[in-house]
């Protein structure tokens, strides 16, 4: 073998691993997917006058809804489903409507949010991986209960107070010190309910299982990213589950959310270790208490 063909082998770069590339085309491939199936079955929804009557002052609010509760996810590693759901319940958007809304947004958000996490190395690969099936377990049940069992209106004044619980656990999660890190007990069990009541409350994913995962002293830094990773799935089955039971309603919430959380998910992945967290936790969690109180005060 010849001296020149030997340098070439040597200065040849390291091939990628074909499975670094399934991080980025699994939610590619499947929020393509589901973006052609939406054009496909609701067609009729986008034509330009429809279009046109939609962007109205209604459709800015939830877009703004969305880029702010991204943000508060993006960097806390909580609290999109919460902050949003917050807002959609003060603004009289029903239970039922602002869950499968929120959800729906969230495949297109929670993929972006992953891919960018992934890109800036945030993620313990082993944790998504050991999150993802039991949390899908729990948001289908959860998901399907509230699509096509329980009445939005009746459960609407205790998700508000679900609401104002999650707020609490995130001020708790803000003002609690750094713990010496414990090995984590009963994950599965944890992504299950996590999952359950993120689908049946409209959010919780993030204040149930970032909160405790971070109170036994884990890393933030991939806690956060690795949970928002693993709600890509959640989201998704979720999502998948409210279209196949309860249809797609409420176009301009789920617009606005989406295109909100697609401008606010780089940014706080960015951001994730560049702001101080704990006053911001605090200030969004009094906020949710106060949204949540105003829409029980209705």
């Amino acid at each position: 073998m010849s001296t020149e063909h030997l340098e070439r082998i040597q200065v040849s770069p390291a091939q990628p691993k074909p499975k670094k590339y399934l991080w980025y085309l699994i939610p590619i491939v499947l929020l393509t997917g589901l973006l052609l199936v939406l054009l496909i079955n609701y067609h009729e929804l986008f034509t330009i006058e429809k279009v046109k009557t939609g962007l109205n002052y209604e459709f800015i609010v939830f877009l703004l809804i969305g880029v702010f509760a991204q943000l508060v996810d993006g960097t806390l590693g909580m609290g999109y489903g919460a902050t949003s759901t917050s807002f959609l319940l003060s603004f009289g958007v029903n239970p039922a409507t602002s869950s499968m809304g929120v959800h729906v947004a969230e495949m297109f958000t929670t993929g972006a949010s992953a891919l960018s996490h992934y890109k800036f190395k945030n993620i313990n690969k082993k944790l998504v991986l050991n999150l993802v099936i039991p949390g899908v377990i729990g948001s289908v049940v959860g998901a399907y209960l509230l699509a096509d069992v329980i009445d939005g209106k009746v459960i609407k004044p205790y998700i508000a107070v679900y609401m104002i619980v999650l707020a609490v656990i995130i001020i708790i999660k803000g003002l609690r010190k750094n713990l010496i890190k414990k090995k984590t007990k009963r994950l599965g069990l944890l992504a299950v309910f996590g999952g359950f009541m993120d689908s049946i409350g409209g959010g919780g994913w993030g204040p149930i299982v970032t909160s405790t995962l971070l109170g036994q002293g884990r890393n933030a830094r991939y806690t956060i990213g690795s949970v928002n990773t693993a709600e890509f799935a959640i989201s998704f089955a979720s999502g998948i589950t409210f279209i196949l039971f309860g249809g797609i309603s409420g176009w301009r919430v789920i617009a606005g959310l989406v295109i909100g959380g697609l401008i606010g998910a780089p940014l706080s992945a960015y951001l994730v270790n560049k702001i101080p967290r704990k006053p911001i936790t605090i200030l969004v969690g009094l906020l949710l208490i106060f949204l949540s109180l105003r829409t029980l005060l209705k």
